[in-house]
């Protein structure tokens, strides 16, 4: 079941093309919980999931993840895709070993 979702932007030249971001409820999978999502690049769609010890946890794993991939992509190092303004992050919290590619709102402390 979809829980959420949020619309980035990439942008080329004068195009915004959308980037969607689907997250899943988290499902019991065997003695653990996994949560899925999907992110909708212009060059085709990634689905992957998050895995915890419960929903909490595999809800929150698959925040991190999302981060993760975003801030991965080469839109991010191409500075193309953006949120609400350019350089203002995406809004999904990231570890701390990806603190140093943060920008926007997403590098303060507190995501505030």
């Amino acid at each position: 079941m979809l829980i959420a979702t949020r619309i980035l932007h990439i942008i080329t030249g004068a195009s915004r093309l959308p980037c969607e971001v689907r997250i899943h409820a988290p499902e019991h999978a065997g003695r653990s919980w996994k949560c899925r999502y999907e992110i909708d690049w212009p060059d085709g769609a990634r689905s992957s999931a998050g895995h915890g010890m419960d929903a909490v946890q595999a809800l929150t794993l698959t925040l991190h993840r999302i981060a993760s991939d975003l801030y991965a992509s080469p839109y991010h190092q191409q500075g193309a895709l953006m949120f609400d303004t350019p350089g203002s992050g995406y809004g999904f919290p990231a570890i701390g070993n990806l603190r140093h590619r943060l920008v926007g709102q997403d590098a303060t402390d507190d995501g505030k």
